[in-house]
Protein backbone atom coordinates (compact mmCIF):
# COMPACT_ATOMS: atom_id res chain seq x y z
CA UNK A 1 0.00 0.00 0.00
CA UNK A 2 1.27 3.38 -0.59
CA UNK A 3 1.01 5.46 2.25
CA UNK A 4 2.45 8.54 3.03
CA UNK A 5 2.50 9.71 6.57
CA UNK A 6 -0.67 12.07 6.65
CA UNK A 7 -2.89 9.77 6.03
CA UNK A 8 -1.20 6.54 7.73
CA UNK A 9 -3.52 4.81 10.64
CA UNK A 10 -1.88 2.72 13.38
CA UNK A 11 -4.06 2.80 16.17
CA UNK A 12 -4.77 -1.02 16.13
CA UNK A 13 -8.27 -0.68 17.68
CA UNK A 14 -9.57 1.90 15.35
CA UNK A 15 -8.22 -0.41 12.28
CA UNK A 16 -10.24 -3.43 14.46
CA UNK A 17 -13.43 -1.33 14.23
CA UNK A 18 -13.34 -0.34 10.75
CA UNK A 19 -12.70 -4.30 9.39
CA UNK A 20 -15.55 -5.21 11.63
CA UNK A 21 -17.66 -2.21 10.50
CA UNK A 22 -17.37 -3.40 6.83
CA UNK A 23 -17.60 -7.05 7.44
CA UNK A 24 -16.09 -8.52 4.40
CA UNK A 25 -12.56 -8.32 2.42
CA UNK A 26 -11.46 -8.92 -0.46
CA UNK A 27 -8.68 -12.16 -1.01
CA UNK A 28 -6.00 -11.47 -3.61
CA UNK A 29 -3.81 -14.44 -4.03
CA UNK A 30 -1.71 -15.27 -7.56
CA UNK A 31 -2.77 -18.29 -9.50
CA UNK A 32 -0.48 -20.93 -10.90
CA UNK A 33 -0.19 -19.17 -14.41
CA UNK A 34 0.96 -16.29 -12.29
CA UNK A 35 -2.37 -14.17 -12.69
CA UNK A 36 -4.08 -12.64 -9.50
CA UNK A 37 -7.16 -13.84 -8.69
CA UNK A 38 -9.40 -12.30 -5.85
CA UNK A 39 -12.87 -13.58 -4.04
CA UNK A 40 -15.10 -11.15 -1.85
CA UNK A 41 -16.01 -12.90 1.47
CA UNK A 42 -17.33 -11.86 4.49
CA UNK A 43 -14.86 -12.17 7.50
CA UNK A 44 -14.37 -12.12 11.29
CA UNK A 45 -11.00 -10.98 12.73
CA UNK A 46 -9.89 -12.90 15.74
CA UNK A 47 -7.15 -13.65 18.15
CA UNK A 48 -5.83 -10.01 17.68
CA UNK A 49 -3.47 -9.42 20.77
CA UNK A 50 -2.36 -5.52 20.51
CA UNK A 51 -0.56 -6.20 23.80
CA UNK A 52 1.55 -9.01 22.50
CA UNK A 53 1.59 -7.53 19.11
CA UNK A 54 0.15 -10.50 17.88
CA UNK A 55 -1.88 -10.03 14.12
CA UNK A 56 -4.33 -12.79 14.93
CA UNK A 57 -6.38 -13.76 12.37
CA UNK A 58 -8.94 -13.42 9.39
CA UNK A 59 -11.70 -16.12 9.15
CA UNK A 60 -13.25 -16.75 5.79
CA UNK A 61 -14.90 -19.62 3.58
CA UNK A 62 -15.00 -20.14 0.12
CA UNK A 63 -17.33 -22.33 -2.43
CA UNK A 64 -15.90 -25.76 -3.18
CA UNK A 65 -16.34 -24.56 -6.99
CA UNK A 66 -13.86 -21.35 -7.08
CA UNK A 67 -11.24 -22.22 -8.54
CA UNK A 68 -8.78 -20.12 -5.94
CA UNK A 69 -8.54 -22.14 -3.18
CA UNK A 70 -7.68 -24.97 -5.29
CA UNK A 71 -4.62 -22.99 -6.06
CA UNK A 72 -3.51 -22.24 -2.52
CA UNK A 73 -1.04 -24.12 -0.68
CA UNK A 74 -0.87 -23.98 3.14
CA UNK A 75 1.37 -20.93 3.65
CA UNK A 76 1.06 -19.41 0.49
CA UNK A 77 1.40 -15.17 0.67
CA UNK A 78 -2.59 -13.74 0.27
CA UNK A 79 -3.64 -10.15 0.93
CA UNK A 80 -7.07 -9.18 2.36
CA UNK A 81 -8.62 -5.76 0.83
CA UNK A 82 -11.23 -4.18 3.30
CA UNK A 83 -12.77 -0.92 1.44
CA UNK A 84 -14.49 1.72 3.51
CA UNK A 85 -16.53 4.40 1.62
CA UNK A 86 -15.00 6.29 -1.48
CA UNK A 87 -15.49 10.66 -3.10
CA UNK A 88 -14.41 12.10 -6.17
CA UNK A 89 -12.72 15.08 -4.84
CA UNK A 90 -13.17 18.42 -7.49
CA UNK A 91 -10.14 20.69 -7.60
CA UNK A 92 -13.43 23.33 -7.72
CA UNK A 93 -13.33 22.82 -3.74
CA UNK A 94 -9.63 24.38 -3.47
CA UNK A 95 -8.62 28.05 -2.77
CA UNK A 96 -5.76 28.01 -4.82
CA UNK A 97 -8.58 27.32 -8.13
CA UNK A 98 -8.80 31.21 -7.85
CA UNK A 99 -5.19 31.80 -7.81
CA UNK A 100 -2.54 29.95 -9.24
CA UNK A 101 -4.77 27.13 -10.72
CA UNK A 102 -2.15 24.16 -9.64
CA UNK A 103 -4.87 22.08 -8.56
CA UNK A 104 -6.10 18.88 -9.67
CA UNK A 105 -9.19 15.93 -8.86
CA UNK A 106 -8.44 12.95 -6.35
CA UNK A 107 -10.10 10.60 -4.75
CA UNK A 108 -11.09 10.21 -0.40
CA UNK A 109 -11.22 6.77 0.65
CA UNK A 110 -10.74 3.97 3.55
CA UNK A 111 -8.67 1.39 2.62
CA UNK A 112 -7.08 -1.46 4.95
CA UNK A 113 -4.95 -3.88 4.20
CA UNK A 114 -4.00 -7.08 5.78
CA UNK A 115 -1.20 -9.47 4.67
CA UNK A 116 -0.39 -12.76 5.54
CA UNK A 117 -0.53 -16.44 4.70
CA UNK A 118 -3.36 -18.75 3.99
CA UNK A 119 -3.93 -21.82 5.84
CA UNK A 120 -7.14 -23.50 3.62
CA UNK A 121 -9.34 -26.69 4.94
CA UNK A 122 -11.68 -29.63 4.78
CA UNK A 123 -12.34 -29.98 8.33
CA UNK A 124 -15.91 -30.16 9.07
CA UNK A 125 -15.43 -29.01 12.61
CA UNK A 126 -13.25 -26.20 11.52
CA UNK A 127 -15.73 -25.37 8.91
CA UNK A 128 -19.14 -25.27 11.42
CA UNK A 129 -17.01 -23.39 13.78
CA UNK A 130 -16.13 -20.51 11.31
CA UNK A 131 -19.56 -20.50 9.66
CA UNK A 132 -20.80 -20.31 13.40
CA UNK A 133 -18.75 -17.80 14.07
CA UNK A 134 -19.10 -15.36 11.11
CA UNK A 135 -22.85 -16.13 11.74
CA UNK A 136 -23.17 -14.94 15.07
CA UNK A 137 -21.27 -11.71 14.13
CA UNK A 138 -23.49 -10.59 11.85
CA UNK A 139 -26.29 -11.95 13.45
CA UNK A 140 -25.22 -10.36 16.54
CA UNK A 141 -27.47 -6.88 16.18
CA UNK A 142 -30.53 -8.53 15.20
CA UNK A 143 -33.71 -8.31 17.51
CA UNK A 144 -33.67 -12.23 17.34
CA UNK A 145 -30.46 -13.46 16.05
CA UNK A 146 -30.44 -17.08 13.87
CA UNK A 147 -27.98 -19.33 14.71
CA UNK A 148 -26.13 -22.18 12.93
CA UNK A 149 -27.93 -24.63 15.86
CA UNK A 150 -31.34 -23.67 14.18
CA UNK A 151 -30.81 -25.01 10.38
CA UNK A 152 -31.51 -28.40 10.05
CA UNK A 153 -28.40 -30.53 10.71
CA UNK A 154 -28.82 -33.06 7.38
CA UNK A 155 -28.50 -29.65 5.39
CA UNK A 156 -26.38 -27.93 7.18
CA UNK A 157 -23.71 -31.42 6.54
CA UNK A 158 -24.55 -30.65 2.78
CA UNK A 159 -23.72 -27.28 2.84
CA UNK A 160 -20.53 -27.62 4.81
CA UNK A 161 -19.75 -30.32 2.40
CA UNK A 162 -19.97 -27.39 -0.44
CA UNK A 163 -17.36 -24.96 1.00
CA UNK A 164 -13.67 -24.76 2.63
CA UNK A 165 -12.53 -22.72 5.56
CA UNK A 166 -10.25 -19.87 4.38
CA UNK A 167 -8.01 -18.47 7.40
CA UNK A 168 -5.48 -15.64 7.00
CA UNK A 169 -2.64 -15.90 9.57
CA UNK A 170 -2.02 -11.95 9.70
CA UNK A 171 1.55 -10.54 9.61
CA UNK A 172 1.36 -7.21 8.21
CA UNK A 173 -1.23 -4.64 8.89
CA UNK A 174 -1.82 -1.34 6.88
CA UNK A 175 -4.45 1.46 7.34
CA UNK A 176 -4.88 4.72 5.37
CA UNK A 177 -7.71 7.25 5.27
CA UNK A 178 -7.38 9.57 2.78
CA UNK A 179 -9.54 12.62 3.67
CA UNK A 180 -7.84 15.66 2.42
CA UNK A 181 -5.41 15.94 5.71
CA UNK A 182 -2.97 17.90 3.21
CA UNK A 183 -4.91 20.18 2.20
CA UNK A 184 -5.68 23.59 4.32
CA UNK A 185 -8.48 23.60 6.93
CA UNK A 186 -10.20 25.83 4.45
CA UNK A 187 -9.99 23.22 1.81
CA UNK A 188 -11.18 21.14 3.81
CA UNK A 189 -14.22 22.23 4.84
CA UNK A 190 -15.29 23.04 1.30
CA UNK A 191 -14.19 19.46 0.06
CA UNK A 192 -16.90 18.25 2.99
CA UNK A 193 -19.59 20.52 2.45
CA UNK A 194 -19.66 19.56 -1.19
CA UNK A 195 -19.73 15.98 -0.61
CA UNK A 196 -22.42 16.61 1.75
CA UNK A 197 -24.78 17.67 -1.35
CA UNK A 198 -23.92 14.83 -3.35
CA UNK A 199 -26.16 12.12 -4.50
CA UNK A 200 -23.95 9.73 -3.72
CA UNK A 201 -24.92 7.62 -0.52
CA UNK A 202 -20.68 6.86 0.13
CA UNK A 203 -19.36 10.46 -0.95
CA UNK A 204 -21.51 11.74 1.86
CA UNK A 205 -20.47 9.44 4.25
CA UNK A 206 -17.22 10.46 3.56
CA UNK A 207 -18.01 13.64 4.23
CA UNK A 208 -19.32 12.75 7.39
CA UNK A 209 -15.71 11.69 8.64
CA UNK A 210 -14.20 14.97 7.45
CA UNK A 211 -12.35 17.12 8.54
CA UNK A 212 -10.38 14.16 10.12
CA UNK A 213 -8.83 14.49 13.16
CA UNK A 214 -5.79 12.58 14.97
Amino acid sequence: MYLPKHFEISDLVEIADFVSSVRAADLVTIGPDGAPIATLMPCVWKDLDIEKDSFGKLIMHMAKGNQQWKSIADGTLGLAIIHGPQAYVSPSNYEAKLTDHKVVPTWNYQSVHLTGTIEVSNDVSLLREIVSDLTDFHEKDREKPWTVEEADPTYLAAQLHGIVSVTLHVKKVEAKYKMSQNRSLVDQENVKVDLLESDRLEEREIAALMPWER
